[in-house]
């Protein structure tokens, strides 16, 4: 295949996975107007419309979804293969992508990479922060971070963290007048702080304790979709926060929180760094993931 229809394909795959040639213009460094002529070039040669294209939106037509189906995977391939030979020169090289929450780049990802990249100055990280379960394969990301149990099956997945526990915590200042909920259905009555997901609902309160397992409805005056401004809440004793253990674990030791439900909290799988099982992996990649790997 010539080397200017590898270029032109990869042009097509970027705009039609960004959804925006903008977007897609700042991932390749060029243009956008000279991408949008890359790919009406492409169109014209392949004599079929790939894109269909709005003053608000950009999506592949069925033609597009085709190509990008059959040749994305391919060219995608071709890439690790390339970046596979890093393995050839005196030290890794390439970039690594990864989709993550920003609870684990803050307490997992950020410690490993910031001991890896003194020595391996060709290597270069780019995590995604966001709360989503992004598709690692169609956002073209290397790995992503997720805790055990959201890891799909079909997937590498390597454990990079202990064991978390959530925990349910308000102010003293809130229980000042309040009574310390002792099961999950007392939780009706308390203001609870809800946090919004990247898909658009609300975290569900879980709990568990023998055999009884408890999906908790709780509701209140705050919402947020940061763990920080829900943390930040509690604090100043605006309701109950449902949230990682260890996020709050400073708050319990100085009593500017307490903790209640405990034992209706019991540890589940921790952080895991998950990619393709057919995915190869580079002498970079594979370095990171030793980095990262949970020896505890």
């Amino acid at each position: 295949m010539p080397r200017d229809a590898i270029n032109d394909l990869q042009a097509f795959l970027a705009v039609a996975r960004e959804q925006s040639f903008t977007k897609a213009a700042t991932k390749l460094g060029v243009s956008q107007s000279a991408l949008s002529h890359t790919v009406r070039g492409l169109e014209a040669q392949l004599g079929v419309r790939l894109l269909t294209r709005t003053t608000r939106s950009v999506a592949p037509t069925p033609a597009g979804d085709r190509l990008l189906t059959t040749m994305g995977p391919l060219l995608d391939e071709i890439e690790a293969g390339m970046a596979a030979l890093s393995e050839f020169r005196d030290k890794p090289a390439g970039t690594i992508r990864i989709t993550t929450g920003e609870h684990a780049a803050h307490t997992v990802l950020w410690p490993a990479v910031e001991r890896l990249l003194p020595d391996y100055p060709d290597i270069k990280v780019e995590l995604d922060l966001n709360n989503g379960l992004t598709d690692i394969v169609a956002g073209r990301y290397d790995a992503g971070v997720r805790l055990g149990e959201q890891v799909a099956k079909d997937m590498v997945a390597v454990r990079i963290g202990p064991d978390a526990r959530m925990a349910v915590v308000g102010a003293p200042s809130y229980f000042a007048n309040r009574p310390r909920p002792r099961t999950p259905e007392d939780l009706t009555s308390h203001d609870c702080i809800g946090l919004r997901m990247q898909s658009g609902g609300l975290l569900t309160w879980e709990f568990e304790k023998g055999d009884r397992e408890v999906k908790a409805r709780v509701e209140g005056r705050l919402v947020f979709n940061s763990t920080l401004m829900a943390l930040e809440a509690a604090v100043a004793g605006y309701g109950l926060a449902y949230l990682l253990e260890d996020r709050v674990q400073a708050c319990l030791a100085d009593g500017r929180l307490v903790r209640v439900l405990a034992d209706w909290c019991p540890p589940f799988s921790g952080y895991h760094l998950y990619y393709p099982s057919r995915r190869q992996p580079t002498p970079a990649f594979t370095l990171l993931v030793d980095a990262l790997r949970h020896r505890g």
